[in-house]
């Protein structure tokens, strides 16, 4: 889920006659599915016997040059494999789709969010269970949350990735504007009632220093508004078959309510329109809003440029249950990869408490592994000890140890069903243009796109 901005996008071809020479002409081409990995001297230069892998994955800045060093650890590890980082290109979620349509997809990929199951759908990625089944423990299936590691199952059973790192919801609050209001934090009992209310009596108290003010923000996004309605126990795909549509469903349609009134009834929580099209946690830091629906993964973002105080606590409780996200960002291997093996050895590096660790250190990423929540936490109170001071930085994983997490709901055919779902919220609760009982005639949209796949 990590927000990716830089300039300059290399196709796989261009990039290895960059980084590999002589070699690009043969890097697809050097073994065949289930050959053994060669192994040679550590440092040798790539040969004709030496397996090439490209690995795909974030472009932020902070990333490439962590990735780099890890790989000259595997590198060092694995003496017969050779692999070459490619920053993801802007336009990820379409030229992805092109890249495994043209057999030049990297060998191995991160995803995450509505578009990850849209690439294996169109059978984009490697089935893991065969490796899964001889190589990871049950302990370490049990250390990842069980909603995360279900997320990468398909109906039929195929296990398309595996976790890369946690980011979980919560509330994070500013609390020098609570102070200045003389409002109470936010707790870990608080219900949506408990939430509007406090987003109301905000946005009257606030100072003039403040203004213009809204109480809280969430971003417009098939997850995050997906939170919503499974916190009033209701879905956007059916459980039990995912061509059906429950998005016009009572709890969903109650949900969407509930937001659409605090957005253009009530005025308290902000529209994209009301900060500028500021995503939530540049609107947070703006200090446009006194509470944002936010990710772990925003964390260092916040600690690092906020001016004020920030405390966080969980999502409030719905009527029905208590829900967050989970995050689904994974790596997975290319249906049509040529060294699966040598693949399958890149991810296991990648999955490693290792890698784990790196990216919590670096960008303060939650772990996608329980197991290393301690060290994270201790991570984010050594780099921000006075912002982090006294923050519930365990809320984040509340989900996880408590079970309440939940993943992106996705239809048998995504990418038909998304533009539909995406076009709709922008006309309720974007622009306030529509009421949400429009949610039948999206249903009947969805249902219609599902069935021409049939």
């Amino acid at each position: 889920m990590q927000r990716q901005s830089t300039s300059g996008t290399y196709s796989r071809r261009a990039f290895l006659r960059l980084s590999a020479g002589a070699v690009a002409a043969t890097l697809l081409a050097a073994c065949q599915p289930g050959a053994p990995v060669t192994r040679t001297s550590a440092g040798a230069k790539p040969t004709e016997h030496m397996v090439e892998l490209v690995y795909q994955d974030w472009r932020t800045d902070w990333f490439p040059p962590m990735a780099q060093e890890m790989l000259a650890a595997f590198h060092d590890q694995h003496p017969g494999i050779r692999v070459y980082y490619l920053p993801d290109p802007e336009n990820l979620e379409t030229k992805m789709l092109a890249d495994m349509q043209a057999g030049t997809a990297p060998d191995v990929f991160q995803g995450c969010c509505a578009h990850y199951p849209i690439w294996a759908q169109q059978g984009g990625m490697l089935d893991l269970r065969p490796f899964i089944s001889r190589d990871l423990s049950q302990q370490t299936i049990q250390d990842w949350d069980p909603a995360q590691y279900r997320y990468y199952l398909m109906p039929d059973g195929q296990q398309y990735g595996l976790p890369k790192y946690h980011g979980a919801m919560a509330l994070y609050y500013n609390k020098d504007i609570f102070d200045a209001c003389g409002e109470a934090y936010p707790s870990r009992d608080w219900t949506y009632s408990d939430y509007a209310a406090a987003m109301a009596r905000l946005c009257e108290a606030a100072p003039d220093s403040y203004r213009p003010l809204w109480g809280s923000l969430t971003e417009i996004t098939w997850d995050r508004l997906q939170v919503h309605v499974n916190a009033w126990g209701g879905h956007f795909v059916d459980p039990a078959d995912a061509r059906r549509c429950l998005m016009a469903d009572p709890p969903a349609l109650e949900a969407l309510e509930w937001l659409r009134a605090r957005m253009w009834d009530d005025h308290v929580m902000a529209t994209p329109m009301d900060v500028n099209h500021m995503g939530a946690t540049h609107a947070f830091i703006a200090q446009r809003v006194a509470m944002v629906e936010d990710g772990s993964w925003a964390l260092k973002d916040i600690l690092s440029h906020a001016d004020f105080a920030v405390g966080v606590a969980p999502l409030p409780a719905g009527p029905a249950r208590r829900a967050t996200l989970a995050t689904t960002d994974g790596f997975s291997i290319y249906s049509r990869c040529k060294h699966p093996d040598a693949a399958w050895e890149l991810m296991q590096f990648l999955i490693s408490e290792d890698y784990g660790r790196v990216m919590a250190q670096a960008h303060l990423l939650q772990p996608a592994r329980y197991s290393l929540i301690g060290d994270w936490i201790a991570y984010i109170r050594d780099a921000f000890p006075a912002q982090a001071a006294g923050m519930d930085i365990a809320a984040f994983a509340d989900g996880h140890r408590e079970g309440y997490s939940v993943t992106t709901e996705y239809f048998a055919d995504m990418s038909a069903a998304k533009p539909i779902a995406d076009a709709a919220w922008d006309q309720i609760l974007s622009l306030g243009q529509a009421p949400v009982e429009y949610m039948a005639l999206v249903c009947e949209q969805i249902a219609a796109s599902q069935a021409a796949e049939e």
